[in-house]
């Protein structure tokens, strides 16, 4: 009860006892869960990284010239030279 009181208060939370008391109980079924998950044995198990049964599913990475340097430069507001022109930040 001592923690949840202390992870309220670094939260600035302000917790009931009641509220208090009930979320000290959801904790502790919380880590009895993960106690139980722990007893199992995974050594001779591969990790998993998704439980969907697909390989590779992203394009192959091919660069197209699409537009050219003058097509682009046409939409420019302001270009210097062969490049876009834009404010100085700071």
């Amino acid at each position: 009860m001592n923690d949840i009181k202390k992870y309220a208060a670094m939260a600035k939370l302000t917790l009931t006892d009641a509220k208090t008391t009930k979320a000290t109980e959801l904790c502790a079924a919380l880590f009895e869960s993960f106690d139980a998950l722990a007893d199992i044995n995974t050594d001779n198990i591969e990790p998993m990284y998704t439980v969907l049964d697909m390989q590779n599913i992203f394009r192959e990475d091919i660069t197209k010239k699409i537009y050219t340097r003058d097509q682009l430069l046409a939409y420019a507001p302001i270009k210097k030279d062969e490049y876009f022109q834009v404010p100085k930040t700071i």
